[in-house]
């Protein structure tokens, strides 16, 4: 039996968004953009504020519980948080996310190199890995806002060359993301072609194979993300549920 995807190909993680000060006086998360996938914020608890860079320009959306925001890839995204800010992060492209799609603003100097961009990004294993997380959102912040002065002086323009920069650095992921991509969100596409098929000519299809899933929690302590604290699920080790 095939053990169906989370319903689109989508992921779904818990997210307490930092309370930790930056450098402008707002706590919050680090700043950054996806380069393929689009992100949804369902807001469950406390207070705050996303707030955007895009074609549209500079934004800031509020957040409390039961708003629902999303975005496109390309935008630059920033979570604030005013107070216990907790949302449920509904991820498109599942698997890609998790692979590197997403670029944290970081000054120009870092994104032009990607070693020293790979070691900005990362994460040590131990005790310290939460210094390390508050040093990486505090780099964030200060290219997102030498870019957010770029945007209100020329406009959106000015993301041009952080939407080149992005692509550089993840061009050498793109084969391993579509490879991923064909096996799981493309193949539920033409799963689902198949069986408005099948029943477009009054056949059952896939109906007779119908079967339930429960994930497999993440163990351990919530993990240290971009943006906060995040529970996640283990898709890949889902089970049938009996």
């Amino acid at each position: 039996m095939t053990i169906p995807l989370f319903p689109g190909g989508v992921a779904v993680s818990e997210l307490a968004v930092y309370d930790w000060d930056a450098i402008d006086g707002r706590c919050g998360g680090s700043p950054h953009l996806h380069t393929a996938s689009s992100e949804g914020y369902v807001v469950v608890g406390g207070s705050g504020a996303v707030h955007t860079l895009s074609a549209d320009g500079i934004a800031e959306y509020p957040l409390w519980p039961g708003e629902v925001v999303w975005f496109s890839p390309g935008t630059v995204h920033r979570l604030v948080n005013d107070g216990g800010l907790r949302l449920m992060v509904v991820m498109q492209n599942s698997g890609l996310p998790e692979a590197g799609d997403a670029v944290l603003t970081f000054p120009s100097r870092v994104l032009d190199d990607p070693a020293a961009y790979a070691a900005a990004a990362a994460l040590p294993i131990g005790p310290e890995r939460e210094a390390a997380a508050r040093a990486r959102r505090d780099l964030a912040m200060e290219g997102y806002l030498e870019l957010r002065d770029a945007v209100a002086a020329d406009g959106p323009s000015a993301l041009e060359a952080l939407h080149a920069r992005a692509a550089r650095l993840v061009q050498p992921r793109v084969a391993g993301w579509r490879t991923t991509w064909e096996a799981t969100v493309a193949a539920e596409v033409e799963r689902t072609r198949g069986q408005l098929d099948a029943l477009e000519g009054g056949l059952p299809g896939a109906l007779g194979a119908a079967s339930v899933v429960r994930a497999t929690p993440t163990p351990g302590d919530p993990g240290f993300g971009m943006c906060g604290r995040l529970t996640t699920w283990q898709w890949g080790n889902a089970e049938p549920s009996g």
